[in-house]
């Protein structure tokens, strides 16, 4: 009996070891989905925190101030022969007429000093728009237009409520008297907030309110078209011999290795080899997007050419053994059977090496693309920058004008990537095949 209740107990202590062990590692199991679960909240916190710092500083920049100024365009002027001359119109003095319209809204400010801070109120580039109108229909000469001017990047910062009204004036960039005059403009109607147009059709400035994008989308355009156009057919090619005909050998083993390597290679590092060789040797014009598409097509040749092969290797051995069987050569093969099964895969692998060259800026960097360039680019061998690298050097500008255009133009570039990427996906989805 004794034996028998011994035996007894021996398999319910084995159990409740069982049991206390799987408690524990329940338990375990339990605080490592915890963990993950936490990394991930606080990995999209992050996320969002980044995102709304962007927008809230970037999205004012898509809204300019002006203000309706009555100018009079008198014709002894603009144009004293009355001949229309285009070329007398547009060296006419538009912001002395600018100027004189804005003190007669204010006929009490008669000092020097009060003067220049009124004038003060119109952006320097305001004259060249006015210009533009009364070149577009010289019947405005002679007439007194209610013209709406743009204001300076000091008065947009305050209309937008980027300026602390309740600081001391001395810590202010602008004082209580040109505070009450844009007031006393706000009251009458006279100031009013517009889509910036001017962000997105012209180049950059020093004066935040003129300052755009066009050139370095412009500049970004070019180097990614000439950059897909060389990297591509390179990339598949190479990916194509080495795979499907490429004799596996040392040397072959070889390449393979760099490849690899050249796909964890620093970017700043093409950027030398652009500056030494492109540049140096060849004699390539810098600060053009022939240059920079040189450049990255050899930063991003690694990972088309990665995944290339991997698009090349999923494509099912059988139907290379089916071609071959009814007669087709290796060649005819490749090209009429494997390439379109496999080109959705290489699609989605050069976008994604795209959209890592889109957000480069160290090699470009390199090459001269910091270059400070006002003309939009039309064409691959003029002077330009990239998205990129215009937010580089909006970014070391002191003006609050440029932190708003900084978080804009950083909202653009993601737009962008976010676009590429979601290109792939759906390219992936669409045309991929599951053997």
């Amino acid at each position: 009996m004794n034996s028998q209740a011994s035996t007894g107990a021996q398999p319910r202590r084995a159990i409740d070891v069982v049991n206390a062990s799987l408690k524990r590692r329940y338990a375990k199991e339990r605080r490592f989905r915890l963990l993950g679960a936490t990394a991930v909240a606080l990995g999209l916190a992050f996320v969002v925190l980044l995102f709304a710092d962007i927008i809230g500083k970037g999205y004012t920049a898509f809204q300019q101030t002006y203000i309706q100024i009555p100018v009079t365009l008198s014709a002894a002027e603009i144009d004293p022969k009355g001949t229309q001359d285009p070329d007398a119109i547009a060296h006419a003095n538009y912001m002395a007429l600018i100027r004189e319209g804005l003190r007669g809204l204010f006929p009490e400010v008669t000092q020097r000093s009060d003067k220049r801070r009124l004038n003060a109120l119109i952006s320097v580039g305001a004259p060249q728009f006015v210009r533009d109108r009364v070149l577009a229909d010289p019947a405005l000469i002679g007439t007194t237009q209610a013209l709406w001017i743009l204001a300076d990047d000091d008065i947009d910062m305050l209309v937008k409520g980027n300026i602390d009204r309740a600081a001391p004036e001395d810590s202010r960039r602008v004082n209580d008297q040109v505070i009450g005059w844009v007031d006393r403009l706000a009251e009458q109607g006279r100031v009013q907030k517009r889509f910036n147009t001017i962000f997105f059709t012209h180049g950059t400035s020093r004066e935040p309110e003129l300052a755009g994008i066009a050139g370095a989308l412009m500049g970004s355009f070019y180097t990614l078209l000439l950059t897909l156009i060389l990297s591509f057919p390179i990339g598949v090619g190479a990916a194509l011999y080495l795979e499907e005909f490429a004799p596996k050998n040392r040397w072959t083993d070889l390449i393979e290795v760099n490849i690899n390597n050249l796909a964890a290679v620093p970017s700043i590092v093409f950027g030398l080899l652009g500056l030494a060789v492109f540049i140096g040797f060849f004699g390539v014009p810098r600060s053009t997007p022939l240059v920079a598409a040189m450049v990255l097509t050899l930063m991003t040749l690694p990972t088309v050419i990665i995944s290339s092969r991997a698009a090349l290797k999923s494509v099912p051995p059988s139907i290379r053994e089916a071609a071959l069987g009814v007669g087709a050569s290796p060649l005819q093969t490749q090209f009429h059977h494997v390439l379109p099964l496999a080109m959705p895969g290489m699609l989605t692998g050069t976008i994604l090496g795209m959209a890592q060259a889109l957000g480069e800026t160290a090699p470009l960097l390199m090459i001269g693309m910091i270059a400070f360039i006002v003309d939009v680019p039309g064409g691959f061998t003029d002077s330009a920058t990239v998205l990129p690298v215009q937010i580089f050097l909006w970014a070391d500008s002191p003006e609050r004008g440029f932190v708003e255009r900084t978080s804009a133009a950083i909202m653009v570039l993601l737009a962008f990537l976010f676009l590429m990427n979601l290109a792939a996906v759906l390219l992936r989805r669409r045309f991929e095949r599951r053997w």
